[in-house]
């Protein structure tokens, strides 16, 4: 079996952010009618790894392969095409696509016809790639994530050919505004605002995985909503991955706050965005998100490090003093308001009273939520290059200290929900207890309680009962 290698990836050429012209187009996919005969009867597999913008693609994803005839499976062993769609973020994610590739090793053994894909964050890498070309030859494809317009046409070649595919641009060259999607949830759906990320955080990979930023237009992005509106959607989360920046490549003034309002105003009952980055927060946004109640009261706010000096190496743009005056300002705004954050623990150089800074700084805040991490170097990032003097035994010790504050947060927060009575939107029947449905309040928090089928998707009363730190019991109630 040969190898094609249409494009590798290139870090230096994503970490480029010259101007780059990005060429919107609204075309309707004009399925390969080669694949559309091999497609017939043949199923696919999608595991999606890391964040939501991930989830999102595997919607694009799957709304292509339908479109030329695939059908999905639940089974990776029922599949005739396999796609793992990859985080970077860090190195555990990538650990944990390695050791899926090698069970895909078996199944390809014994289903000698079956496709193996590899696309998302993790393949936007050189090295990765080089690492599954040599080792992994069982891989058929790897796309990135500039090119998943362009699938159908890479799996036409590779069933037509039976040649391994490579084919990873650095940076994106065309975007389609008119793909299809098989959204994943009824009631709720994400839809993306903006691409990419320029903020280049020491430590961060997503800038060259992901491409500068680039806002969509606000047209497509309010026609797609207010399809969402008309189809009987309940909750609509705009994702970037500094969805505060979007607007900026636009230069018309026309910002996230101003979009934030527009798409509250179609009519959506619940609004979500992820994520903000605190040093481009604006008053405006604070402004927008208090006056429309559809806008929900819960925030997801990174702050990495609670020293000044530390997010400083981070290359985070804002000092402890001013995070904390961000949110102070939405807490004079918004007073209920639920706050979660990510956090990184041993980071190079970081000193004792540096973590205890980031101790200090849960406690003051006050988190509903916290996702913590232990550093994990990301091969061609600054802080990749730093020296660490951090043992690994420290690490893992601040990490334990770490959960213990935040889990004393959360409990506060959650402990003053019991009595209360809260708005949740219903998912379905619990994956854990197919007898309760299970559903989440405005402010984002897990609720499980007893109710007919009927109520799956409606917004509805719940009294909380009882607490379990991370998810509630609540009790229906019928007005």
């Amino acid at each position: 079996m040969a190898i094609i290698i249409k494009e590798m990836p290139d870090l230096s050429k994503a970490r480029s952010r010259l101007h780059q012209s990005v060429t919107i187009v609204h075309d309707e996919i004009a399925v390969p009618e080669r694949l559309k005969a091999m497609a017939l009867g043949k199923t696919y597999f999608i595991r999606t790894y890391g964040c939501q913008a991930n989830v999102r693609d595997e919607e694009t994803m799957r709304g292509l392969l339908e479109e030329a005839g695939f059908s999905s499976v639940d089974k990776e062993q029922d599949a005739d095409l396999i796609i793992l769609n990859t985080c970077a973020v860090r190195e555990n994610a990538e650990d944990k696509v390695f050791g899926e590739i090698g069970v895909l090793k078996g199944i390809k053994s014994t289903k000698k016809d079956i496709v193996i894909a590899i696309g998302g964050c993790m393949v936007q890498q050189a090295h990765i790639v080089a690492t599954i070309i040599d080792k992994h030859r069982h891989v058929d494809l790897m796309f990135g994530t500039h090119n998943i317009h362009q699938l159908l046409d890479m799996l036409d070649e590779v069933y037509v050919s039976r040649n391994r595919l490579i084919d990873v641009p650095s940076i994106p060259v065309s975007s389609n505004e008119t793909m299809p999607a098989k959204r994943l949830h009824r009631y709720k759906a994400f839809v993306n605002i903006m691409y990419g990320c320029d903020k280049f955080c020491t430590y961060c990979i997503v800038p060259y995985t992901r491409g500068r930023e680039r806002s969509r237009p606000k047209e497509d992005i309010l026609a797609e909503c207010r399809q969402l509106v008309a189809t009987g959607y309940q909750e609509i989360t705009l994702l970037g991955q500094n969805v505060n920046a979007y607007g900026k490549d636009q230069h018309d003034g026309y910002d996230f706050a101003s979009l934030l309002k527009d798409v509250a105003l179609t009519g959506i009952p619940r609004l979500r965005f992820t994520t903000s980055h605190p040093w481009d927060f604006s008053a405006s946004m604070i402004e927008v998100i208090s006056a429309y109640p559809n806008i929900m009261k819960a925030i997801h706010l990174p702050v990495q490090s609670g020293n000044s000096a530390m997010l400083r190496l981070m290359g985070r743009r804002y000092t402890r003093e001013s995070y904390v005056a961000l949110v102070e300002q939405m807490r004079a705004k918004m007073p209920d308001i639920a706050l979660t954050t990510d956090i990184i623990v041993g980071f190079p150089n970081e000193t004792d009273a540096q973590f205890n800074d980031t101790l200090t700084l849960v406690e003051q805040v006050g988190y509903d939520g916290c996702f913590t991490f232990i550093y994990s170097p990301r091969q061609g990032t600054p802080a990749s290059r730093m020296k660490d003097d951090v043992l690994t035994s420290v690490k893992h010790e601040r990490f334990d200290r770490l959960l213990i504050a935040v889990e004393a947060s959360a409990r506060h927060h959650a402990d003053a929900l019991v009595g209360t009575t809260q708005l949740v939107l219903v998912d379905g029947y619990s994956k854990r207890n197919k007898r309760v449905l299970s559903g989440y309040t405005e402010g984002n928090k897990l609720v499980h309680f007893s109710g007919s089928s009927a109520l799956i998707g409606a917004i509805v009363k719940v009294k909380i009962v009882e607490s379990h730190l991370y998810s509630f019991k609540g009790e229906l109630i019928n007005d």
